[in-house]
């Protein structure tokens, strides 16, 4: 008998047979709602830290990584929340939102696995090659991290449905892969090119795979 990776033998569970059948709809429901609240929530979050980044003076923009410092290590994570502007975080918003919305239905711990895997890869590139004296901070890197796990994410799995998807957010975001080249000022080409590379890297560490087990 062949059994699917993460089924066990025994009494049926509660997602076999005609009971599965019937809950399956629910648990989708469930899945786009808690995915949908993520993102909302994340996004929201931004604009509130622009906010209070606004109201004290812009202090938060030194959560934003400089070069080559030690002790810019430490803002690596913060730097993807933090924004230079309320007009930065406009332009972040509704891709993220779009971006993580499609790539949290896969589960939400997964997905928080993988955007802490784009933020680091993504800030780590930027401490290690971005000028000197500059300062990188904004969520666009984690959006091209998104954009290139989701481009690769089904033919890692090997899930057609997610091949699709792959290919639906090629064509609707394509055009943001300019943005990996030095092709404009005060914009960081480093932080998306590293993201990028860090969303495919997360596709590869965090796959799943159905697997048989013949008994």
């Amino acid at each position: 008998m062949t059994y699917g990776y993460g089924q066990t033998t025994g009494r049926p569970s509660a997602g076999t047979g005609r009971t599965g059948a019937l809950l399956a709809p629910l648990r989708g429901g469930g899945r786009v709602m808690t995915a949908g609240i993520l993102m909302l929530s994340w996004v929201a979050l931004l604009w509130v830290l622009e906010a209070v980044d606004v109201i004290a003076g812009h202090r938060l923009d030194t959560l934003g990584i400089v070069p080559r410092k030690p002790g810019e290590l430490v803002d690596i994570v913060p730097s993807a929340f933090t924004h230079f502007g309320f007009e930065h975080v406009a332009s972040n918003s509704l891709p993220l939102l779009v971006l993580g919305f499609i790539a949290a239905l896969r589960g939400i711990g997964r997905f928080l696995a993988v955007a802490f895997t784009i933020i680091v890869i993504g800030g780590l590139g930027v401490w290690l090659v971005a000028p000197a004296h500059t300062n990188t901070a904004g969520a666009s890197g984690l959006i091209f991290g998104l954009f290139g796990y989701l481009l690769v994410r089904g033919f890692v799995d090997r899930r057609p449905l997610d091949i699709v998807v792959g290919v639906i957010v090629g064509a609707l975001y394509g055009s943001i892969l300019w943005g990996v080249l030095p092709t404009a000022t005060g914009v960081s080409w480093q932080g998306h090119l590293f993201g990028l590379i860090g969303g495919v890297v997360a596709a590869f560490v965090f796959r799943e795979r159905t697997v048989a087990v013949t008994a």
